[in-house]
């Protein structure tokens, strides 16, 4: 085993630069990174949003919702610049030429920062229309909610250029960096608002202290990509060819920019104007939280896409490998999660929030759990797509989804409420996952995805889900819960971890247990 770990090593170390992106130690070690960078907000979400729904009140939290999705969403209208420019530096990086790197950077930075005060101006004009015509906002919160959404406009630059130096960061694997910035950051998002509450609930006050938290951390990725990048100020130049190469591979990424996060929230913006703003709060409060379990999948995701950018067309089954091993180190993550959430969605709810939200938002819990696990597993691919370069077939896919789900979900508001929008949810997040799978494995061609037979896996897990989900006996579901996940992880060390993968654990785990004894010596 020790001369196969040490023939590893060195295959990964005397080939090409792409190699050297591509290691195993070192993508381990930037997913652990990222998972501590998405853990941390979360767990500051589950501790402040009682609190934030306590102090603000179910409507006024409701519209803070919807800013942190604005928040987000406004992120990706980019033009795909800040994904492009991670994928053509990373392919420099990969074939060791940087000489052109520096003006790829100025120039996709040129353009967002030229973009982003396009969309600042078109936003604060729409404020007015947004508050009073298409949100169902209540009378006394209209001119506080208008207040916000100017802000969001104002601050539209911020948020679009620090897209653009994550990228960056991204590109040479310092996800160090990335995560120095992200962690602070998405506690701040939770904890600066329950910091101003105690002094005042209202929105543009909250809004304002979230976008200067904004500012701080682009200003600090500004100067880590100074430090990574020598010649970034003294190789300031902007120009049209490499606009051009941009261009054509962020046009597709912002065809996807803008419509995956319509596929992913518009159902919260269709319930407020359909609904109430109460039932946006009993619906996206849970859905807020449960979400965030994507994030372990996104932190594969971020990882993988400049590796699979820079190993894909010099080493296709390389490719096909770290998709195979990201897919199976996700599944085994985040199926025990999701099967507890969906047998357990009202108890949670109840000792998370209250009753009331545990009477109306059960439902909602448990589709949305299912349709995340879909979403989990179907980023994976997503991230080989884009960085083969081919990102028109993700945004052909969701081009042709975006009406269909769009007039269905209207549909489903008013036929079921907030159940039947979570339901078709969850659907879309199915036919999504199996789209992505088909088009990664043409990609791939004849480097065969291993994964793909244990697709009848996850049907069987969400089956276990579903029944498990429809007993009204507590006792039998605890129960029941114990054996199946016992079951699941003598078939996950059975089955899907491989002989070299648990030996690489155990070896992690003796090194985490001699720094233990040398920190308490």
């Amino acid at each position: 085993m020790k001369a196969r770990d040490e023939i590893t090593l060195k295959s990964d170390t005397i080939h090409a630069p792409s190699q050297l992106l591509t290691q195993s130690p070192l993508l381990a070690k930037n997913t652990l990174l990222n998972l501590l960078g998405y853990g941390a907000p979360a767990i500051a979400a589950l501790f402040a949003i009682p609190l934030i729904v306590a102090a603000t009140g179910t409507d006024r939290f409701g519209i803070l919702t919807l800013a942190w999705v604005l928040i987000g969403y406004l992120s990706l209208l980019d033009l795909g610049l800040g994904r492009a420019l991670t994928k053509l530096v990373a392919e420099k990086l990969g074939d060791g030429s940087t000489t052109e790197i520096p003006s790829m950077i100025w120039t996709a930075l040129s353009v967002m920062v030229l973009l982003s005060f396009v969309m600042s101006l078109f936003l604060g004009s729409l404020s007015g229309w947004i508050v009073n015509d298409v949100l169902n906002i209540p009378a006394n919160l209209k001119q506080e909610a208008r207040s916000a959404l100017l802000l969001l406009a104002l601050f539209l630059p911020v948020v679009v250029v620090s897209v653009g130096f994550r990228g960056i960061l991204e590109a040479y694997q310092r996800f160090d960096m990335v995560n120095a910035v992200r962690i602070p950051l998405g506690i701040l998002s939770f904890a600066a608002p329950l910091a101003v509450v105690p002094f005042t609930v209202k929105l543009p006050v909250i809004i304002f202290v979230l976008l200067l938290v904004r500012l701080l951390a682009a200003a600090v990725q500004f100067y880590f990509c100074y430090r990574i990048v020598a010649a970034l100020i003294s190789g300031f130049d902007i120009r049209l060819e490499i606009f051009g190469k941009l261009l054509r591979f962020g046009s597709w990424m912002t065809i996807t920019n803008v419509v995956n996060p319509l596929l992913f929230y518009m159902d919260r913006f269709l319930i407020g104007a359909f609904l109430t703003i109460t039932a946006v709060a009993y619906y996206a409060t849970p859905s807020e939280a449960i979400t965030h379990l994507a994030l372990v999948s996104a932190a594969f995701m971020s990882v993988m896409f400049p590796a699979f950018s820079t190993s894909f067309k010099v080493d296709r089954k390389r490719s096909a490998l770290l998709l195979d091993q990201s897919l199976k180190y996700v599944f085994i993550a985040i199926f025990p999660i999701v099967f507890l959430l969906v047998g357990f969605a009202s108890e949670g709810l109840r000792f998370w929030l209250n009753e009331e939200f545990a009477q109306n938002s059960f439902r909602v819990c448990q589709l949305i759990a299912v349709g995340v696990f879909f979403t989990c597993l179907g980023q994976l691919p997503y991230a080989l797509i884009q960085g083969a370069g081919r990102p028109d077939l993700t945004g052909k896919l969701h081009i042709c989804e975006l009406p269909i789900y769009l007039l269905l979900l209207v549909f489903a508001i008013r036929w079921a409420g907030i159940n039947g929008a979570a339901l078709l949810w969850a659907v879309r997040a199915l036919v999504d996952m199996v789209c992505m799978y088909a088009m990664a494995q043409k990609l791939l061609a004849s480097d065969k995805l291993k994964t793909l037979p244990k697709l009848a896996w996850m049907s069987a897990a969400i089956f276990f889900m579903t029944a498990f989900a429809m007993s009204p006996s507590l006792n039998l579901r605890i129960g029941g819960s114990a054996v199946i996940l016992l079951l699941f992880a003598w078939i996950g060390i059975r089955y899907l971890v491989s002989p070299e993968e648990v030996h690489f654990l155990k070896m992690a785990m003796n090194i985490i247990k001699e720094n233990r004894k040398k920190n308490r010596a």
